[in-house]
């Protein structure tokens, strides 16, 4: 598929099957993952994935954000220094987790697969249910699964681009 066209198709989608995702379509969705780029190619995300009925009702007590997918992804990044971590670390660990989940959406949705980043989830108690290290960071939660709602309206709408570009002109 282009890659123009594959960008328009994918969006958050916010209902999902409970049918479990293809282990092999799963694969090639983390596979998106390792290749992402990253600051300095420290390659610093880590990838949990939750995939059992029991993995996901617990996902449900660290939010109300999980759409009904039957796999989530908790993306996050190793922390330089488990005590006090560096505005490098921090802000570095950010971006990579949002290139990082970008690469998996768009595979995702190349498979005909749904997906939506959710960043409202209590990373405490994520940390804590999932036995998650202090060294890493979790930021984002990937739902992934076989979309059941199509998108509403407000997807296909979308400013021009006039309105979100300017050149130098100095």
């Amino acid at each position: 598929m282009d890659f123009l066209e594959l960008a328009k198709e994918r969006y958050s989608v916010r209902k999902m099957k409970t049918e479990r995702v293809k282990q092999e379509d799963l694969n090639k969705i983390l596979e998106a993952a390792r290749l992402s780029p990253t600051a300095k190619n420290l390659q610093r995300e880590r990838l949990l994935v939750i995939n059992t009925e029991e993995g996901i009702e617990k996902i449900k007590k660290c939010t109300s954000c999980d759409f009904g997918a039957s796999t989530i992804i908790i993306i996050s990044y190793e922390k330089d220094n488990e005590q006090n971590e560096s505005e490098f670390s921090r802000k570095y660990g950010l971006i990579d987790t949002g290139i990082v989940a970008t690469h998996m959406c768009l595979e995702a949705t190349n498979l005909g697969l749904g997906t939506t980043m959710v960043g409202l989830f209590d990373r405490e108690l994520t940390k804590k249910l999932f036995n998650i290290p202090e060294k890493y960071q979790p930021e984002l939660l990937l739902p992934i699964g076989y979309i059941d709602r199509k998108p509403s309206i407000l997807h296909e709408r979308r400013k021009e681009i006039e309105e979100l570009v300017e050149y130098n002109t100095y």
